[in-house]
């Protein structure tokens, strides 16, 4: 089973070059999407006390925010967070996808807050919300075969019946298109991407340009962030844009954002918007630094899916204000 999977991986590849072997992938893909549905899978919570192959595999496979130590390993899997993984039987050494699960009190806003390996651990029995913080597909073979869906809800349903105080389950999301969409709004509509108010306020931080331009300008200086009248000059601009974004579906209905199309599709809400959420140099690079929550209320999942099938995005009161 792991040759095939190996094997289609290698196909995607080279059917890019040689399009003789698109079928051959077609097929296999077909195939690998009937032995891998998702009633043949089975869902494991991996520990610190899971194998050493094993746990050298989530750190290989995190595919969101890097593993860069085993103390770091050994944080994510400590008694106040969880990892859950799908497996197959005929592959059972070898994870499909895996979740890491902070169990904290309230909406987390902070990833680097959240990953901090000297925070004090907490009760997970005294938690009330599950963030699920990063979420990474394994076998480049089975791309386009989705268990994440499936792999969230489950999850979910089973925190709620080991652990009763968990009554909200969220995640904290990258945002990987908004940087190029704000660049592309600011590059292509100038000032009429702005609100008059915003040009407005843009006047007391910069005399060099005005509108658009000195959102750019204030943009490419180096650790804008760290000059506070910068900052709180950008936030609300910055904010209102990715808002817009985020509740904005193309033509196909898919929202511009992938991340956002998979968690809409799943039947989450924009919950919230985070500024300053990813400090790393790459949420500086996918987001200016901004993240966002996706709210999962799982008796509300399957019409909320269904809203968004039909082009809706939901989202909670204080997204929905900022979206002009």
């Amino acid at each position: 089973m792991k040759f095939l999977v190996d094997l289609r991986a290698e196909l995607i590849d080279f059917a890019k070059d040689e399009p003789a072997l698109a079928g051959l992938e077609e097929d296999l893909k077909g195939l690998l999407a009937a032995w891998f549905d998702i009633g043949f899978l089975e869902l494991r919570r991996i520990t610190w006390d899971s194998p050493a192959a094993l746990l050298e595999k989530l750190v290989a496979y995190e595919a969101v925010h890097a593993i860069r130590s085993w103390r770091d390993l050994k944080n994510r899997l400590d008694s106040d967070r969880r990892c859950f993984a799908f497996f197959h039987p005929r592959m059972p050494d070898e994870p499909l996808i895996f979740v890491e699960v902070a169990l904290v009190d309230g909406l987390a806003g902070n990833v680097q807050r959240l990953l901090d390996t000297r925070a004090e651990t907490s009760d997970p029995r005294a938690a009330d919300t599950a963030i699920f913080y990063s979420i990474s597909n394994c076998q480049q073979g089975l791309a386009g075969i989705s268990f994440g869906n499936f792999l969230i809800k489950r999850v979910a349903e089973q925190l709620a019946r080991d652990l009763p105080s968990i009554k909200n389950f969220a995640t904290l999301s990258p945002i990987p298109g908004l940087r190029a969409h704000i660049d592309g709004r600011l590059k292509n509509e100038g000032d009429s991407a702005l609100t008059a108010s915003e040009i407005a306020s843009l006047m007391p931080v910069t005399s060099e340009a005005r509108g658009a331009a000195a959102v750019a300008m204030l943009l490419s200086r180096p650790n804008w962030w760290e000059v506070p009248a910068v900052d709180k000059a950008l936030k609300p601009i910055l904010t209102r844009l990715a808002a817009n974004y985020l509740t904005s579906v193309d033509e196909k209905g898919r929202a511009l954002d992938r991340v956002a199309h998979f968690h809409l599709g799943n039947g989450a809400i924009v919950e919230r918007l985070n500024w300053q959420g990813d400090m790393s140099a790459n949420g500086l690079k996918q987001s200016y630094g901004m993240m966002v929550n996706y709210l999962y209320e799982l008796d509300k999942v399957e019409a909320q899916h269904e809203a968004f099938s039909k082009g809706q995005v939901i989202t909670a009161r204080g997204v929905g204000t900022l979206v002009a």
